[in-house]
């Protein structure tokens, strides 16, 4: 009786512990949700600023925010070329300050399966992609940064492009996320790698995708110099900058753009 007793007591002790511990987790996890989304925020500001060439070190988180809010955050409708309408986001339950198209890809009511057409290596697309665009005082696009991502060697690559006003000459363009191999394909992170993206031509008058990163040395104004020792990281690179700028990505939307619309 008394083992029976004590058996009992040791299980209503973990109980209660686990339920102390449920209680502490739930706390902790609602409390620091604001600071984990403020992160997120400035992080997501950060690596816009950084493709488009705003990104200066030492800056403060003022600094960033300050410069982030000269930015429209806006919605796509890649499929149809043009910028989703408030109805459709309010239907499709869509904050554009918070919605992530990762996310929705795997949602079959937000997304589709790009089956053997994925050169990106994404498997699904969005139907919504999130674009950040700055304007200058005369109300004319000066600056549109577009998300990218694809597959590299070992894992998805998440970047960022930039174009400026004209929309055919890349701005600039940084990858924040990747699993590239150290000192060799995780070069498409470094300053000296990126900084060949700057004034390569991105589309030809004919709208046509124009820039391309090539193995060994570029040699027109869109090829950008490839990775020695990281041909699959190179070819990575590529196809999604292909993809993303092209029919299937933002192409159709930055053409409208171009013509007025």
């Amino acid at each position: 009786m008394a083992s029976k007793d004590s058996n009992q007591k040791t299980l209503l002790v973990a109980l209660a512990l686990c339920l102390v511990c449920s209680v502490v987790v739930s706390v902790a996890t609602v409390g620091l949700k604001p600071m984990q989304d403020a992160n997120k925020a400035l992080d997501r500001s950060q690596n816009v600023l950084s493709a488009a060439g705003l990104l200066k070190e030492g800056q403060s988180s003022d600094d960033i925010h300050r410069l982030f809010a000269e930015f429209e955050t806006r919605v796509v409708h890649l499929p149809q070329g043009r910028f989703a309408t408030p109805e459709e986001l309010q239907q499709a339950g869509i904050d554009p300050n918070s919605y992530n198209s990762h996310l929705a890809a795997r949602d079959p009511a937000l997304s589709h399966s790009l089956k053997g057409n994925d050169p990106a290596g994404i498997q699904r697309q969005a139907t919504y992609a999130t674009v950040y665009l700055r304007k200058n005082a005369s109300g004319q696009i000066d600056l549109l940064v577009l998300p990218i991502h694809g597959a590299g060697l070992w894992g998805a690559m998440y970047g960022i492009v930039a174009l400026e006003g004209d929309l055919r000459t890349v701005r600039g363009l940084s990858f924040y996320e990747h699993k590239e191999t150290p000192g060799l394909g995780a070069k498409v992170d470094t300053p000296d790698w990126c900084a060949q993206w700057p004034g390569k031509v991105a589309y030809d008058d004919d709208g046509r995708v124009m820039v391309k990163v090539v193995k060994g040395k570029g040699q027109t104004p869109g090829e950008v110099d490839g990775i020695s020792g990281a041909t699959m990281t190179t070819q990575g690179v590529d196809r999604l900058v292909q993809f993303w700028l092209g029919e299937q990505g933002y192409g159709p939307f930055i053409a409208r753009l171009r013509a007025g619309g």
